[in-house]
């Protein structure tokens, strides 16, 4: 199954950071293959629920790239209602496939 290019660009990277953070002894091929694997998961959500991610990481993409990395990484720990969801999502779906690794 083929990728979605926009979910891809919009998650990968952020998942890719996260991950680099809350495990840095995680091995860099891991952590990309980790956060290919959670935009997969993410691209068979219903479109409804995709859309409504899709839209949180475009946003979450916006602020990463305006206000960098250090901010990226404290955002991921706000508890603001989707914002919060969004990483938390992020998270489950990399840890379930390093755990199940």
């Amino acid at each position: 199954m083929a990728l979605a290019p926009s979910l891809h660009s919009l998650v990968h990277p952020t998942a890719v950071t996260v991950l680099q953070h809350d495990l840095p002894g995680l091995p860099e091929i891991v952590a990309q293959e980790v956060a290919t694997f959670t935009v997969r998961r993410l691209g068979v959500l219903a479109a409804h629920m995709r859309l409504g991610v899709a839209a949180i990481a475009l946003l979450v993409r916006l602020f990463a790239s305006i206000a960098g990395q250090p901010r990226l990484l404290w955002l991921s720990k706000t508890h603001l209602p989707l914002l919060g969801e969004y990483f938390r999502l992020i998270r489950s779906l990399s840890y379930a496939y390093i755990w199940e690794k």
